[in-house]
């Protein structure tokens, strides 16, 4: 009996097993997503873009660069011995002659050891000579007269070594120049290598500047130069290419070079700022598109736009003039390119054209 009764209750555990089971499988099939079909290649949105032509423009071909003024010569005056100061022969921002005698230290003793010197030598002068004159007469041995002639050699030796010491008390300009500020007066006492004072030569000025070394086969020596400096607005100065260095700079890649301007007037000094303008000559129709287009890289690059799709184009920069860059290589004046969206955008890809985006080609001559 008990076997009788146990069924019914197991058959409805079964059928209430099976009733959930199903439950929870329509379930599950209704919040299973509906695929959604592929859409063809084709059929992608274009991207927004803005674009601008190539222009051709008439410029000056140049190179600019900054450099610093240096005088045609300059030199500290130091002494080569200590000492103290006996005499300044020159007022401070005078101009003066080579030779001339500027600090006189106290020579007292090199002169006194001069004289000595001097004296020696006369001495033994006057006795080579008589020796001569008894050697003539058979009075002395040939080697007599050698020795007095070798005393002479010693003696004029001691004079030019006596000479030599007494001249380096007697600072003088080694060549035509303004002197500076000096920092010492009369009665200071200076050690060998002291700073005393500085002299410029700056009749004519040196300027040193750096190009970048596609430039190096367009330098020639003697090509002119115009520089102006900010502490002069207005003015224009020429100088004169005088050599380039034959050493690159391999880090920065770039050249140095140095010119020579005359300034007889004075009106520039050393160690002032300048801006340089190599000119080259004008160039006609020179293709040029706005930097924004160039995309950056191992190879600079372009978007071109061609029956409306993107077309990557590699290219070849060369001068650059406000916001806008030579293309020398890999495009042509009147082609479409792309300004703005390009890093959405791949090779082939449709892109739409900005209605008021697009600038217009304007050939003429660029500002300078």
């Amino acid at each position: 009996m008990k076997a009788k009764s146990r069924r019914p209750v197991l058959v409805i555990a079964v059928v209430g097993l099976l009733g959930l089971a199903a439950y929870a499988w329509s379930l599950n099939r209704a919040s299973a997503p509906v695929p959604v079909a592929a859409k063809p290649a084709g059929d992608s949105q274009p991207t927004a873009v803005e674009t601008a032509r190539v222009t051709g423009v008439d410029f000056a071909d140049e190179a600019t660069a900054v450099g610093t003024l240096k005088s045609n010569e300059s030199v500290v005056l130091k002494p080569e011995a200590s000492g103290r100061i006996a005499g300044i022969g020159f007022r401070d921002g005078a101009l003066v002659d080579r030779g001339a005698l500027l600090i006189t230290l106290d020579a007292a003793i090199p002169d006194a050891e001069l004289a000595q010197a001097k004296a020696n030598l006369a001495l033994a002068r006057t006795t080579h000579e008589r020796n001569q004159e008894l050697l003539g007469k058979k009075f002395i041995s040939p080697q007599a007269l050698d020795a007095s002639a070798a005393a002479l050699k010693v003696q004029e030796a001691a004079v030019q070594l006596a000479e030599a010491k007494a001249a380096r008390m007697r600072i003088r300009a080694p060549f035509r120049g303004i002197v500076g500020l000096r920092e010492v007066s009369v009665g200071d006492y200076v050690k060998e290598g002291e700073t005393l004072v500085n002299i410029e030569d700056i009749s004519s000025l040196r300027v040193d500047f750096r190009l970048a070394e596609a430039w190096l086969d367009r330098l020639a020596r003697g090509q002119a130069i115009e520089l102006s400096s900010d502490a002069l607005p207005g003015k224009r100065f020429s100088a004169r290419l005088e050599a380039v260095d034959p050493q690159i700079d391999p880090e920065g890649r770039s050249i140095s070079v140095r010119a020579r301007l005359d300034n007889r007037d004075g009106s520039l000094r050393p160690g002032m700022f300048v801006r340089v303008r190599l000119s080259f000559g004008e160039r006609k129709g020179v293709p040029m598109v706005p930097e924004a287009a160039v995309m950056p890289g191992a190879r600079p690059a372009v978007y071109k736009v061609v029956d409306g799709k993107a077309e990557r184009v590699a290219v070849r920069l060369g001068a650059r003039r406000d916001a806008q860059v030579e293309i020398s290589e890999g495009l042509a004046i009147g082609d479409q390119v792309v300004t703005a969206g390009q890093l959405r955008l791949k090779p082939g890809a449709p892109v739409n054209v900005a209605a008021a985006a697009e600038s217009k080609p304007a050939e003429g001559k660029a500002a300078e």
